[in-house]
């Protein structure tokens, strides 16, 4: 006979049925799951009712009465989002919380105001970290806002925080952590505590969001109303991070001419008959493959032959291919080094995980790698499953999307940095641009998706000026830009300020910057290469040289655009630009502040910086 198994409360299934069901969710790609969720869950609605069911649709929300809304108590999923993570969770979860029968609504925190908070009773924040521990700088605004003396009374607010972060960096999910904080400082109550994710988020963002169900579920929160919606046919399986195209490259040159101190590529992507849709702003994500040479000599490293066996989301690989196409082999993350040092008993590293010791351990990070700390620090005996579980994913590469799709419907073009780097006495190489540097000719394919960037758009005001700020590849959106502008007639007055290290090798794109000025679409250009002269001289430079026509464009409305190095260029043009505000408003450096602050509101400044 066979016995119960307990799944959600009030719900028992058979040993045969939940045999049956992992069958089928072993065999599903993520978006057929989301779907098959929300399928059952209309059936179920259905039956509860009566109504036979004799349709295979997806459920979707109908329109409620004023009556119905009142009566209702609504989940709010808020994201903050700088590369498009946060995103794009916030806006699954939304989608299979409607399928599950929830009342849900979903917000952008860049565009959401704070005071609004004390009007919600139920709400998940998906939030990531920028920087310095630093919200998403769209967002910016509202974690101001909670922070202030004005924050909202939260009291009748439930709520949960899911953190994206990167644990190479020294303020690991900080954004995130703070606001957990300060949420619950302003008298709310946690559904459940702060979730921390890596980079590798996948697997704890779903086991968060199924805690956060079950413990929806549980609770006194009315179902929504929604039914399922008429007979329509599953939409096919889009592309996505989880399931990218394998795109052929049709082109793969170098844009930096000889003798320069960099290596700048083009590369061009056939993407017909894929389905996918980008937009300019938007960010192309590749997922490379480690260096077959590095994986040879880690595998030597520790003594394995490559042929072992392992398990990694349920599929089994040899070691070596886990290693090449499955697990991240470089950078090094406290997990692994927590593993390390459990593994060899190194004294020194145990030091260096001691908490007082967190700038200390960081810079030891940026100074190693993992092979590094292998050889630094040998352990015998290691097993295989050891090792790899000490390991995170291999995560994408996003590069920012060098071409119009009106212009070119089945082509995507990205302009990568080769990231070549001695460490250690060895010459090393970024994972996905040495790929593409040294081991990808024409013809061959890459698996790859779009990743949507809401935050760098072009105005929908077709007549809007706008101020386009880039150094090295981070001219490849406006790029993207002109072609848009050229192929659909937009009127939008351009401005380009573009910086690099020499004009005669790093002039990227040169001949299309000079047709689109001298075609006067391209309004105004300014250069400002940093190697060519007695003194150094950087976009942020050429910007204060133009300080009044740059103030009289943004007077007119029009809309910056920065996009580059987060470190050096991103943080002197925001200085630049409120030194022009200072000096043509004749105002202080909290006016100017408010000033910037008041266009990022609005839109009209935006950043994509890395």
């Amino acid at each position: 006979m066979n016995s119960p198994v307990k799944a959600l409360p009030g719900l028992e299934i058979v040993q045969t049925d939940l045999s049956a069901i992992e069958d089928l969710a072993a065999r599903l790609t993520a978006e057929q799951s989301f779907w098959v969720s929300g399928y059952f869950a209309g059936f179920a609605r259905a039956r509860g009712s009566g109504t036979t069911v004799v349709n295979h649709s997806v459920p979707g929300p109908q329109p409620r009465s004023a009556a119905e809304a009142d009566s209702q108590q609504v989940v709010t999923i808020f994201y903050a989002s700088e590369t498009g993570n946060a995103a794009g969770l916030a806006k699954e979860y939304a989608d299979r919380a409607r399928g599950l029968g929830w009342c849900v609504e979903v917000h952008d925190l860049a565009g959401y105001k704070a005071k609004n908070l004390s009007k919600e009773t139920t709400a998940l924040f998906v939030c990531s970290t920028h920087g310095e521990g630093d919200p998403p700088e769209a967002a910016m605004t509202f974690f101001e806002s909670l922070d202030g003396r004005k924050a909202p009374k939260l009291d009748t607010l439930r709520f949960a925080v899911l953190g994206l972060g990167d644990s190479t960096y020294e303020y690991f999910c900080a954004a995130a952590r703070k606001l957990d904080a300060r949420l619950a400082e302003l008298g709310g109550q946690r559904l459940l505590g702060l979730a921390e994710c890596d980079v590798d988020y996948e697997e704890p963002a779903e086991e968060w969001f199924l805690a956060v169900s079950e413990e929806l579920a549980t609770s006194d929160m009315p179902a929504s109303v929604q039914e399922a919606g008429a007979v329509t046919q599953a939409a096919a399986p889009v592309i996505s991070k989880s399931r990218p195209f394998s795109a052929p490259i049709i082109e793969n040159i170098q844009l930096t001419g000889r003798g320069s101190n960099k290596e700048t590529r083009h590369i061009e992507f056939a993407i017909d008959g894929s389905g996918i849709r980008y937009q300019p702003g938007d960010a192309l994500g590749i997922h490379a493959e480690n260096d077959p040479a590095l994986v040879e000599t880690l595998l030597e490293t520790l003594g394995f032959s490559g042929t072992e066996t392992v398990e990694l989301k349920k599929r089994p690989y040899t070691l070596a291919e886990g290693l090449a196409q499955k697990l991240e082999i470089t950078a090094l993350t406290p997990r692994f080094l927590e593993a390390w040092a459990g593994f060899s008993g190194a004294a020194e590293l145990k030091r260096l995980l001691d908490g007082a010791n967190r700038t200390e351990l960081h810079a030891f990070m940026s100074c190693n790698h993992i092979v590094d700390v292998a050889r630094q620090y040998p352990v015998k005996g290691l097993s295989v499953a050891a090792f790899v579980e000490s390991l995170r994913g291999l995560q994408p590469r996003l590069y920012s999307i060098a071409s119009s799709q009106v212009a070119l419907p089945d082509e995507v073009h990205i302009a990568v940095a080769v990231v070549r780097y001695d460490l250690n006495g060895t010459e090393r190489l970024g994972v996905a641009t040495g790929s593409l540097s040294e081991r990808v000719a024409p013809d061959r394919t890459l698996p790859v998706f779009v990743q949507e960037n809401e935050n760098f758009r072009m105005p929908n005001d077709t007549d809007r000026p706008i101020i386009m700020i880039g150094a090295g590849t981070g001219a490849a959106p406006y790029r993207a830009f002109m072609q848009e502008i050229e192929e659909t007639g937009r009127k939008n007055p351009a401005w380009l300020f573009f910086g690099e290290q020499h004009f005669r090798t790093d002039f990227l794109y040169q001949t299309e910057w000079q047709d689109w000025h001298r075609n006067g679409l391209l309004h105004r250009i300014d250069l400002a290469f940093s190697r060519d002269g007695d003194r150094k001289v950087y976009v942020q430079d050429r910007l204060k040289e133009r300080s009044a026509e740059v103030y009289a464009w943004l007077e007119e409305g029009a809309c910056i655009y920065v996009c580059g190095d987060a470190e050096g260029m991103a943080p002197g043009v925001n200085a630049a630009l409120l030194s022009i505000l200072q000096k043509e408003r004749g105002c202080s450096a909290e006016a100017a502040e408010k000033y910037l602050r008041s266009l990022q509101g609005e839109g009209r400044y935006q950043r994509d910086v890395y």
